[in-house]
């Protein structure tokens, strides 16, 4: 049968903050249309963000990345997507070095990991 894929490219948060709205508003789409496959492309914080470069975010890049990432989860975990992230250079929680390793995932509950079976979060 045929496959959708939903594929979406960050910076996923406005230039004056770090609300995440276009996130969110992405996550409504992937709510109603229920891809098979959601790949997301970074960055999910830009470090040419505004708030990045004049130091005035109220979290460390960790913290703020794992919002965006719990975000993520919730907001599709009802549409049975697989999930895939791919870093970009300008992540500011992610190493900056090409080829660019996976995100580091420790900190999710095995069942948000990827696993093998189908319809199920997969996260790389």
């Amino acid at each position: 049968g045929q496959r959708m894929v939903l594929v979406a490219c960050g910076p996923f948060t406005p230039s004056d903050g770090v609300a995440f709205e276009p996130l969110s508003d992405l996550l409504e789409v992937v709510a109603r249309d229920r891809p098979d496959v959601c790949i997301l492309l970074g960055p999910f914080l830009d470090a040419k963000h505004e708030q990045v470069e004049s130091c005035q975010l109220l979290g460390s890049f960790s913290d703020v990345f794992r919002l965006c990432l719990r975000t993520i989860i919730e907001g599709t975990r009802s549409a049975g997507s697989q999930l895939v992230l791919v870093p970009s250079l300008r992540d500011v929680s992610h190493d900056f070095v090409y080829p660019q390793p996976p995100f580091p995932f420790q900190d999710l509950p095995k069942e948000d990991r990827a696993v093998p079976a189908p319809r199920s979060p997969l996260l790389h």
